[in-house]
């Protein structure tokens, strides 16, 4: 394309845009329908088809729809869970750890999946925390649950961060208080007991005796955070045997400064910078032999690139999954039209013009073709409600899919190409001898 087209392109709306690609992609169903069509009406004939074999058309029209809503449903999913990875990832600029999978550590302190990692321990977590450059280090302390809900020791400020402003009640003021998830089932005021470990491995009972009062809720984030039970970093320490962090005749001191001597170590920290660019530095001086930092965007790009490949091979499952469905309709269409020899070779011995005859076969099957897509994006838009809900239940995130015209182009090149492998039908029905036809 020359520049200059292009520049006019590229300075056009983006819905301006899509609404001309989406007109170019159907310009072949134009085209065939104005040369197939011109001075013909074939509606009596065309309805006759349709009503004669309703059945058939049906299960034709229902294949359709099923591989369009499917592939189209899919990629909307796969975009949708792009967005609300990322959205979740905002809040955390820089995360410390120490050396190992940078995906895992992502996981654990982003999505809150439960890991084995090492722990920082407390000289490394006072060289984070007093950096001129740090505007806040936050514990994230790992290990616990209630009912399947993540308990994460952590400091008060985190949660600001996390939440902002909006937390019904308030914030912790002692080792025996919480702030729970939006999603947590636990209203002010109720206690409840920690369990040992999360999933599969949790031990009910190992931490009798401890009870946490809830005093706050998070307004929703729409992350896997909604799910969690806040508590200070020093509960989580102290009902394991760790102590507090602090020295002993400070019993009840409650988050930093921490003593690093007596820091019994965090599975990893939430950094935020005093200026975001100086995450980038932060994560060059803090990735060493003893310690590793992540920029969690950073990684979750490189997994997004992985992600752009499956999307691409279920791309292309989908437009070969609808190019079988397409064939498979047109070799029924064909076999119908053989069905229709008799009636359509006494159409030709009566005078009826060919392009009339091409004319009913291609619009009947560019109306079933038509039909299947319009209700396979009926069925999209259903299917995409069903799964976001399957997956936002699964995963903790707020995935929230929606029809675009990505789906809409898509669905548009399918019915262009599959009215234009109409003609071959069409074509076929002309290949036998109307004699013989008569005949038979």
């Amino acid at each position: 394309m020359p520049d200059a087209l292009l520049d006019i392109w590229y300075g056009l709306p983006a819905i301006a845009q899509d609404i001309l690609l989406l007109v170019a992609l159907l310009l072949p169903v134009v085209l065939i329908a104005l040369v197939v069509l011109r001075g013909f009406a074939p509606a009596p004939l065309l309805r006759a088809l349709v009503t004669r074999h309703l059945g058939i058309n049906a299960v034709f029209v229902a294949l359709i729809a099923c591989a369009v809503g499917v592939g189209a449903a899919l990629i909307v999913q796969e975009r949708a869970l792009r967005a609300a990875s990322a959205d979740a990832a905002n809040p955390f600029p820089l995360v410390i750890g120490t050396p190992g999978s940078e995906t895992t550590l992502l996981f654990s302190s982003v999505y809150l999946q439960p890991n084995d990692v090492g722990l920082i321990d407390g000289p490394a977590f006072a060289e984070i925390s007093e950096h001129p450059r740090v505007a806040m280090a936050a514990p994230l302390a790992f290990g616990d649950s209630w009912q399947g809900a993540p308990v994460v020791g952590t400091i008060a400020p985190f949660i600001e961060h996390l939440a902002g402003a909006s937390v019904e009640g308030r914030l912790f003021e002692s080792y025996s208080e919480a702030v729970a998830g939006a999603d947590v089932p636990l209203t002010l005021g109720d206690t409840f007991e920690p369990a040992h470990g999360i999933g599969e491995e949790v031990e009910h009972g190992a931490h009798e005796g401890v009870e946490i009062t809830v005093v706050g809720r998070m307004a929703r984030t729409g992350t896997p955070w909604d799910r969690a039970i806040l508590v200070p970093a020093e509960q989580v320490w102290e009902t394991h045997g760790l102590g507090n962090g602090h020295a002993f005749d400070q019993p009840d001191a409650l988050g930093p400064p921490y003593e690093p001597q007596w820091f019994p170590g965090t599975p990893a920290a939430l950094v935020v910078p005093t200026e975001l660019y100086a995450a980038y530095s932060l994560r060059e001086q803090f990735t060493r032999d003893d310690l590793m930092a992540i920029l969690p965007a950073a990684v979750l790009t490189e997994l997004h690139l992985l992600m752009g490949d499956i999307r691409a091979a279920a791309s292309v499952m989908t437009v070969a999954s609808q190019v079988l469905v397409a064939v498979a309709v047109l070799a029924g269409l064909a076999l119908l039209t053989r069905l229709f020899a008799r009636q359509l070779a006494l159409l030709r011995a009566l005078g009826a013009p060919r392009r009339f005859i091409a004319a009913t076969l291609w619009s009947y099957a560019a109306l079933l073709i038509g039909l299947g897509a319009a209700l396979g994006l009926g069925l999209a838009l259903a299917l995409t409600g069903v799964l976001s809900a399957i997956i936002s239940e699964r995963t903790g995130l707020a995935v929230s899919g929606r029809l675009g015209w990505a789906e809409i182009h898509l669905v548009a090149a399918f019915v262009s190409a599959s009215a234009l492998a109409a003609l071959l039908p069409v074509r076929a029905a002309f290949s036998r001898n109307a004699v013989e036809a008569l005949r038979g």
